[in-house]
């Protein structure tokens, strides 16, 4: 089956040397101008991979990468003239999956494309997710902190899957209580679920006050960051 590729890019010399390198290496490429116009093209396209420009008009590329994770796990790459290091690590940080600085090699960028989606199919058919030192192994039913393996319950891992699954989707506790309790003959009050993502949170080793991975939206419920 044919991957698409969705690239991102105002300057449209580079757009058309890249769609010239994607397509002869087998990809289906879209394209797309600016940061509004991406989000529509990703929606539309439903892409294997996006390449994305960190400097677009209407929308900059972090501010592009973070909408796409709040919905998707799609893989990204992100092109930028900036070489400092805090842009790199707030791309990533954002949800980037690799990092390419101007001026570069169309035979690099077409490298770390195969790369990303090799390792994304990988992951896929292993059913593993990551979100920062956060990794879950859903199939081998463990999870790890920056290496270091947590021991959840069955229901603090279906919790846990949830919020790794769908990062920035804010859960109403009436879904995460329908994840964890699917049938309709099992009575639990919808506080329950404060309980375990109390434990769920102890056990990540995460600061309600001050939280990495789990945080509670007013008036909603819960979501991963």
């Amino acid at each position: 089956m044919t991957q698409t590729v969705l690239v991102v890019e105002d300057d449209g010399k580079i757009e058309k040397l890249l769609r010239l390198y994607l397509e002869r290496e087998g990809y289906s490429v879209v394209a797309a101008r600016d940061g509004e116009a991406a989000l529509d093209a990703a929606a539309r396209a439903r892409p294997n991979l996006v390449i994305l420009d960190l400097m677009l008009p209407h929308l900059d590329g972090l501010e592009v990468c973070r909408r796409l994770r709040a919905s998707s796990d799609v893989p990204i790459l992100m092109l930028t003239a900036r070489v400092d290091e805090v842009d790199k690590l707030l791309g990533l940080s954002l949800g980037a999956d690799d990092y390419v600085t101007k001026p570069f090699s169309p035979r690099e960028v077409v490298a770390r494309v195969k790369a990303i989606l090799r390792r994304a199919t990988r992951e896929e058919r292993k059913k593993i997710f990551r979100h920062g030192d956060l990794e879950m192994d859903v199939d081998g039913h463990r999870v790890t902190v920056d290496g270091n393996e947590v021991r959840l319950t069955p229901i603090e891992f279906k919790l846990l899957q949830a919020f790794m699954e769908s990062p920035e989707r804010a859960f109403s506790r009436e879904q995460l209580l329908n994840r964890i309790y699917p049938f309709d003959d099992v009575d639990v009050v919808d506080r329950t679920i404060d309980v375990h993502v109390g434990k769920l949170r102890e056990k990540l080793g995460d600061d309600p006050a001050s939280p990495r991975y789990i945080v509670t939206v007013r008036g909603v419920g819960y979501k991963l960051i």
